[in-house]
């Protein structure tokens, strides 16, 4: 396969790399990480500026139309600079799924604000019971034309910031999949400290009203089964892009550090480990790129 990058492609990454480069110094960072949310508005308002948020979102609703590779570039950055920014949540788990699945009316509800970088939407995959959102222990009853939800979700992303989450409920032997307001009556939201030091909620349902019923049946599963794949390219991206700034930290390191009078990277043993770590870097590239281009072009 060629994963060459076109003109616009090359561009994009460039436009990323000076954007999120100038709001991710270690000062800036260190700033964002003492605040209750790992979140650097500022930094999402600027690349909502430049459209960057708008990368894989058709033009119809505000968006570039540039599609999930050009997309998984920006995630690439973020990763590279370990920015603030819920890209993956927000753009790829539920702004691709809504893109590719959802019916036009909830297209033109919440692309055109996400694009624009008014709201946030997430994504909740898993729960304390079940880490398959194609099998959700959280139910679902239809009564009075209204589907009410009970369950929980946990280490959903930004779930207290989010304008709407998508998640999986079951009634029945039927999958169905939901955009739910967070803020609605009977969401409880919990804070969730985990490693990667992302904003995380565990997320109960206590007969929680929603109309807003995106699919069922089989529509669904494939609606879950992009959604769960586009989030694993997409944070294989990310994986990428921080290794590689890694690598290349600890290459400048080991030139400037001596030790018995000569650069730590002239030892065998640690020439041996970085051209280990290389391989494993360009493995990491290529099998991500593979899987985005594949996921992009729906193989």
């Amino acid at each position: 396969m060629d994963f060459s990058l076109s003109e616009e492609q090359l561009a994009v990454r460039e436009l990323a790399r000076q954007i999120i480069g100038d709001h991710s110094t270690p000062e800036r960072l260190l700033v964002i990480e003492q605040q209750g949310e790992r979140f650097d508005r500022q930094l999402w308002a600027d690349l909502a500026a430049a459209g960057l948020l708008g990368l894989a979102i058709d033009e119809d609703y505000g968006g570039m139309g540039y599609g999930f590779e050009a997309l998984c570039l920006l995630v690439e950055e973020v990763g590279r600079h370990v920015a603030a920014a819920p890209v993956v949540p927000a753009l790829v788990s539920a702004g691709t799924t809504l893109q590719r699945y959802a019916e036009k009316q909830i297209r033109e509800a919440y692309l055109p604000a996400l694009a624009r970088g008014e709201i946030l939407l997430s994504a909740a995959l898993v729960e304390p019971d079940s880490e398959d959102p194609e099998r959700p222990e959280c139910l679902a009853e239809k009564r009075d034309g209204l589907w009410w939800l009970t369950g929980s979700k946990h280490c959903v992303p930004f779930a207290a910031q989010a304008k709407r989450v998508l998640l999986t409920a079951q009634a029945g032997e039927e999958l169905l999949v939901f955009l739910v307001d967070p803020q609605a009556a009977g969401v409880g939201l919990e804070p969730q400290s985990v490693t990667a030091g992302e904003t995380q909620y565990l997320m109960s349902l206590d007969a929680v009203p929603c109309a807003e019923l995106l699919a069922r049946g089989e529509y669904a599963r494939s609606m879950v089964r992009w959604l769960t794949e586009a989030t694993s390219a997409a944070y294989a991206a990310m994986a990428t892009g921080l290794c590689e700034q890694m690598l290349h930290m600890t290459a400048r390191y080991t030139s400037e550090r001596q030790q018995f009078g000569v650069p730590v990277a002239t030892f065998q043993a640690v020439g041996h480990r970085a051209a280990d770590a290389f391989i494993d870097i360009e493995c990491l590239r290529l099998l991500s790129q593979q899987a985005v281009s594949l996921l992009d072009r729906d193989q």
